[in-house]
C-alpha cells in the first residue's frame, strides 16, 4: 500500500532560494573559471589546460538536455527498458573513437574535426561538412532550447517567450564571456547536479510505499516495465516505441561514432585535452557514466509508472506540443506536485542544468565552426589574435540570438522548423561520418567524389524521414547515410578515375 502524501503544486520561498543560487552560482562559476581568455586558442580549447576526468562529465553533460531527462522517464513510463539497449552502442562507438580517432585530432592544432577534411580533400569538403554542421545544430540546438523552455513554463507559469530569451541569456553569458573553459567546468558541475536529481527521485518514490523498494520494482516487473532486452531485429521501432539489441549494438554504434567524432558539439571538448591520452581517458570515462545515467532515469520512469497507478495526477497533463508527448509531462509534474519544498527546487534545478549545458554546447561549438573553419579558414589577410577573439565571442552572441529564433519559431509551430528539427540530425549525421571516416583512410583524395557522395547521402535520408520513416527506425539513419556517403564516393572516385585514364590514352600520341 501507498502512504499518504500532500500534493505541493506551489512554489515557496525554500525552492525559490535553490533556484536563485544555482543560477547566480553556476553563471559566477562559468564567468570566474573563463577569465583571462587572449586567444582562440583560450576560448575554443580552454588553452588545453582543463583534466581529462573534467571532460569527460562535460562530454556527458553536453549530450544530456532537458529533454532527455524528461524524455527518457517517459520512455519507461509508457514502455519499459528496451531503450538501455542503445547504451550498449553508445558505449562501444566510445572506444572504438578513442582507439582509433583521437590520436587523429592531436595531429596539428586542430580546431574541429572539419580540418581533418580539409588536410585530405581539400577547403572544399571542409565547408561542406562545416556547412551542414552548423545548419543542423542550429535548427536541433534551437529546437532543443524550444523544449527546455516547456516544463520551465509549466513549473514557473511564465509565458514561452521569456522563458525562451531568460534561459538563453543565462547560458549566453558565461558562455560569451568564457569560452569553452567556462562552458566545460559548469557542463561538470550540471552533470553532478541533474545525475544527483534522479538518484534523488530514485530514492524518494519507494519511500512512498509500505513495501518500499521490493513493492516498487514488484509491481513494475508485474507491469512489464523492467524488461531490458528484445533480441528480435527489425527496421523499425515497435509498434509501442520499443527498441531492440541490433538497433542498439548496430545503429547507436555507428550514430555515436557520428555525434561524438564528427560533430563539433562533442569533439570541441575532446581537443580541449592536453594529450591524446587525456583524449582517450575522457572518452572511456564518458562510456562509464553513460550508462549508470540513463539506467537511473529509466528507472525513474518505471517507479513513477507505479506511482501514478495509485495516486492521481494533482495536475492534468497539458495537451502534447511539437517535440512533446503526454508522457514527457510526468516527471515534471511529478516534481512540481509531489516532492516536498526546497527538495522539489532541488529537482527543477536538475532540469535546468541539463538545459543550459546543451545549450552553452551548442553555443560554443557553433562559434567555433563558424569562426575557425569559415573565417579563418577562407584564407587571406591574416589578422591580429584579438580580431579573432573578438569576432568569436560576437559569434556566440549571434548564434544565441539564432537559437532564441528558431525555439521562437518552433513555439509558434512553424512547420518548416518542426519538421527539419526532427529530422536533420539524422539526415547529416551519416553524410559527416562518412566523410571522416574517408578523410581517415584515403588520406589525400579529390574532393568532388566526397562532396558528391555527402550530397547523395543527404537527399537518401531526406527521401528516407519524408516517405519511409515508419518502416526505418531513426536508430539506422547514420548507418544508412553513412553506407551511402562511402559508396557513392568510392564509385565517383573510379569513376573519375577511369575518365581520367581514358583522357590520358586520348591525349598519347
Amino acid at each position: 500500500m501507498m502512504n499518504s502524501i500532500d500534493a505541493n503544486p506551489y512554489f515557496e520561498t525554500g525552492d525559490w532560494l535553490v533556484i536563485g543560487v544555482y543560477l547566480v552560482g553556476i553563471v559566477g562559476l562559468g564567468l570566474w573559471f573563463g577569465k583571462d581568455q587572449k586567444s582562440t586558442r583560450d576560448y575554443f580549447l580552454g588553452s588545453r589546460s582543463i583534466p581529462w576526468w573534467g571532460i569527460g562529465f562535460s562530454i556527458v553533460a553536453a549530450e544530456t538536455s532537458a529533454l532527455t531527462i524528461i524524455g527518457v522517464p517517459a520512455i519507461a513510463y509508457g514502455n519499459n527498458l528496451t531503450f538501455i539497449q542503445m547504451i550498449i552502442g553508445y558505449i562501444i562507438a566510445r572506444i572504438i573513437l578513442a582507439v582509433l580517432l583521437v590520436p587523429h585530432y592531436f595531429s596539428g592544432e586542430i580546431y574541429s574535426p572539419y580540418q581533418l577534411f580539409a588536410n585530405a580533400f581539400g577547403p572544399a569538403v571542409r565547408k561542406t561538412a562545416a556547412g551542414f554542421f552548423l545548419v543542423s545544430e542550429t535548427i536541433a540546438g534551437g529546437f532543443r532550447v524550444y523544449v527546455a523552455c516547456i516544463p520551465i513554463q509549466l513549473m514557473f507559469g511564465i509565458k514561452i517567450i521569456p522563458a525562451i530569451v531568460l534561459f538563453v541569456f543565462l547560458s549566453l553569458l558565461y558562455t560569451y564571456f568564457g569560452g569553452v573553459k567556462a562552458v566545460i567546468w559548469t557542463d561538470a558541475v550540471q552533470f553532478l547536479l541533474f545525475m544527483a536529481g534522479g538518484i534523488f527521485t530514485l530514492l524518494y518514490i519507494p519511500q512512498q510505499f509500505d513495501g518500499g523498494f521490493p513493492e516498487v520494482f514488484s509491481r513494475a516487473a508485474h507491469d512489464g516495465k523492467l524488461v531490458w532486452l528484445n533480441t528480435k531485429f527489425s527496421w523499425a521501432l515497435a509498434s509501442d516505441g520499443g527498441f531492440n539489441l541490433w538497433m542498439g549494438v548496430i545503429g547507436g554504434t555507428v550514430m555515436v561514432m557520428s555525434s561524438h567524432g564528427a560533430e563539433q558539439l562533442i569533439v570541441q571538448r575532446v581537443l580541449a585535452c592536453k594529450t591524446v591520452a587525456d583524449g582517450r581517458k575522457a572518452l572511456v570515462l564518458s562510456a562509464v557514466i553513460i550508462l549508470p545515467l540513463f539506467l537511473v532515469f529509466l528507472l525513474v520512469g518505471a517507479m513513477l509508472w507505479v506511482y501514478y497507478r495509485q495516486l492521481p495526477m494533482a495536475i492534468p497533463i497539458p495537451e502534447p506540443r511539437p517535440g512533446v508527448k503526454p508522457n514527457d509531462y510526468v516527471y515534471p509534474i511529478f516534481m512540481l506536485t509531489a516532492v516536498p519544498n526546497i527538495l522539489k527546487g532541488f529537482l527543477i534545478v536538475a532540469i535546468l542544468s541539463a538545459a543550459m549545458s546543451s545549450a552553452s554546447s551548442a553555443l560554443t561549438s557553433l562559434a567555433s565552426v563558424s569562426t575557425m573553419d569559415f573565417l579563418k579558414g577562407l584564407g587571406g589577410k591574416e589578422r591580429a589574435e584579438e580580431f579573432y577573439l573578438r569576432f568569436s565571442r560576437y559569434s556566440t552572441a549571434f548564434w544565441g540570438l539564432l537559437l532564441s529564433l528558431v525555439a521562437f519559431a518552433a513555439s509558434q509551430r512553424v512547420n518548416f522548423v518542426l519538421n527539419a528539427a526532427f529530422s536533420l540530425r539524422g539526415l547529416t549525421s551519416g553524410a559527416l561520418l562518412g566523410g571522416l571516416l574517408l578523410a581517415v583512410v584515403w588520406k589525400k583524395g579529390r574532393a568532388l567524389p566526397v562532396v558528391f557522395g555527402m550530397v547523395t547521402s543527404l537527399a537518401v535520408m531526406t527521401c528516407i524521414t519524408a516517405f519511409w520513416k515508419n518502416l526505418i527506425g531513426w536508430p539506422w539513419y547514420t548507418l544508412i547515410g553513412t553506407s551511402v556517403t562511402a559508396l557513392v564516393a568510392l564509385l565517383a572516385r573510379e569513376l573519375l578515375r577511369k575518365e581520367n585514364s581514358a583522357a590520358q590514352l586520348a591525349n598519347t600520341p
